[in-house]
């Protein structure tokens, strides 16, 4: 079959030259390794990819690469609107996901739901490591999925140090906050919002809530129980052996409160419906009537209104703790890859990828989720999600079929490859944050030497995956 791209909707409308590709090429690489070395240069990602999309945008303008004149003479509803030409680059509806989920669950968090589960699961576990173990892994997975992988990992991270202190097990500490930073990636895979990636490219390949849940499920099962049981293994976090040691265990974890985080139990029982309420209506918005021609972003939108009406004298807290950050970041990466895509980077790239694409329907995604996780784990997984959702939308045969083993091997691979190295992604980042907060020392290469085991493990796991159900 023919993959070549084909950028019609995109390509301007004259040709241009090679030299001004490979200049923007190069652009896209100074990018990358800037995000790569974030912390050395003392940057956010959002200056950086600010800086990024101020240039890019000159040099579009410069060099004749931009559609002014198609933006100038947009007509909507008969009446023409003139619009600056980065805005139609803007994926409006990822950025009111982003915003009204986090909107969502940092309201929600202040009804003490989230605390009042973790606490539940760990009376459940008897105070016994192995099974706190198994309990922490499988919310933080289950967190991952709901929340954003950061938010799980910080309320995970931090019950964790709490709940092994008490229990006089702080040696198993690095152990338990390293497989809970792996499986945020993993958790990260469960469902279309669970993460960035999985929204961008999930949105362009047509893929259903339900759909992508049905299809990755199996896996992130699969991939949890095999990273627990590796993290038991490699950690020695095993079963209490001895009566006295279990009743010794039982005793401590009596002390937990589950409701010390409750102010209100009606907002509390408000907070807990309202979650079931808006994770069902985002795994049935595509077979709602009107709602499904609003999308994603307007249900999270709505539900983060109906929950700031509940706290509505002090929504101005929330509105201060948005992460402004991560929106100007995502604003100005989508005018980076529109003007990329002007200038026919992408094109360049997907001709690279011909070889890889002509591979079959086996070979290939097996290898690009490898290239895949290989790029994430040294570069923002975000803006490569982004570019190869942009080059496989362009390829009409796989642009027509959302369950195109193409689209899952980049969804597999920008996810997992956040395991390999603690700046794939910002989770395992935070990971390594509490551990060093707890006084325990994890170099670079120490993070990279104990986790590539799980990643290859968990990549291989996907790729076999992939072939066995596509």
């Amino acid at each position: 079959m023919n993959l070549l791209p084909v950028f019609l909707a995109s390509a301007p409308g004259h040709s241009v030259s090679s030299g001004v590709t490979y200049l923007f090429l190069g652009l896209l690489v100074c990018m990358i390794l800037c995000l790569a070395m974030e912390e050395k240069i003392h940057a956010k990602k959002s200056v950086i990819v600010g800086l990024f999309s101020v240039l890019a945008l000159f040099l579009g303008a410069w060099f004749d690469l931009l559609p002014f004149k198609d933006v100038e003479n947009l007509m909507i509803g008969g009446h023409k609107i003139s619009l600056p030409v980065y805005i139609p680059g803007v994926d409006w509806e990822v950025i009111a996901i982003i915003l009204g989920s986090s909107l969502f669950v940092d309201v929600t968090s202040k009804s003490g739901l989230f605390t009042w589960v973790a606490v539940k699961l760990t009376k459940l576990s008897t105070g016994d490591p192995l099974r706190l173990l198994i309990l922490y892994g499988v919310m933080t997975v289950v967190f991952s999925a709901v929340l954003n992988n950061v938010t799980a990992m910080i309320i995970v991270g931090s019950l964790t140090g709490v709940s092994l202190k008490k229990l006089n097990q702080s040696e198993k500490l690095l152990g338990f906050l390293l497989v809970e930073g792996l499986l945020t990636n993993v958790g990260g895979l469960l469902t279309l919002i669970s993460s960035v990636p999985n929204i961008i490219v999930g949105k362009t390949a047509g893929i259903e809530f339900v759909d992508f849940f049905i299809k990755a499920s199996p896996y992130v099962v699969l991939a949890t129980i095999v990273t627990i049981w590796m993290g038991s293994k490699l950690f020695k976090i095993s079963s209490l052996k001895t009566e006295e040691e279990k009743n010794s265990a039982k005793v401590l974890v009596s002390g937990f409160d589950e409701n010390e985080g409750i102010e209100s139990p009606g907002f509390f029982r408000f907070g807990a419906i309202m979650t079931f309420v808006f994770i069902g209506t985002v795994a049935m918005t595509s077979q709602l009537p009107v709602v499904n021609e609003l999308g994603l972003g307007f249900v999270a939108l709505s539900f983060a209104g109906i929950m700031l009406i509940r706290y509505k004298s002090v929504a101005d807290r929330f509105y201060k703790a948005i992460d402004w950050d991560l929106l100007f970041f995502f604003v100005c990466l989508f005018a980076v890859i529109n003007v990329l895509e002007h200038a026919l980077v992408l094109n360049l790239i997907g001709d690279w990828l011909k070889p890889i694409l002509g591979l079959g329907d086996s070979l290939g995604p097996a290898i690009l989720m490898v290239a895949a996780a290989a790029a994430s784990s040294v570069t923002d997984n975000i803006p490569l999600a982004a570019m190869l959702a942009k080059i496989l939308g362009a390829m009409p045969e796989i642009a027509a079929n959302p369950d195109s083993p193409y689209w899952w091997a980049v969804i597999f691979g920008s996810n997992l490859g956040g395991n390999i190295t603690p700046i794939g992604s910002a989770s395992t980042l935070v990971s390594v944050t509490i551990i060093h907060k707890y006084g325990l020392k994890l170099s670079f290469a120490d993070f990279v030497k104990m986790a590539v085991p799980y990643a290859v493990i968990q990549l291989a796991l996907g790729v076999a995956y992939l072939l066995l159900t596509t």
